[in-house]
């Protein structure tokens, strides 16, 4: 499975509570509660997902990950294919979706079975 190929993240984005996709930005967006947590991009070679302070310290470090362009500052990465395998990849992902739910409301995450 690699999360870089769009049927792989469907896939995956499908499993986690509350997640929907849809087109945006030229990208296969995922959300919850209506807010985005992650994106693929149309060409399949960039994903973007949100982070930890932490985290993010550690990842831009890595060859192929930077700051996202149009995200908040030191809270979004932008991986290129190849630059993490797919396990932690997969992590990060669902770390970010978490980060995201947890900033919704308590009446929302409710409805979300969250």
């Amino acid at each position: 499975m690699s999360l870089h190929h769009r049927d792989d993240y469907r896939q995956f984005i499908g499993t986690l509570p509350a997640a929907t996709l849809g087109e945006q930005w030229e990208a296969l967006v995922a959300k919850v509660g209506g807010k985005v947590f992650c994106l693929l991009g149309d060409d399949g070679g960039v994903l973007v997902f949100k982070v930890s302070e932490i985290a993010f310290d550690g990842l831009v470090e890595i060859d192929g990950i930077e700051q996202a362009a149009y995200f908040a500052k030191r809270q979004w990465v932008r991986v290129t294919r190849g630059a993490l395998d797919a396990e932690l990849l997969a992590g990060y992902i669902r770390e970010s979706h978490r980060l995201i739910a947890g900033k919704l409301t308590r009446k929302l995450r409710a409805e979300l079975g969250l």
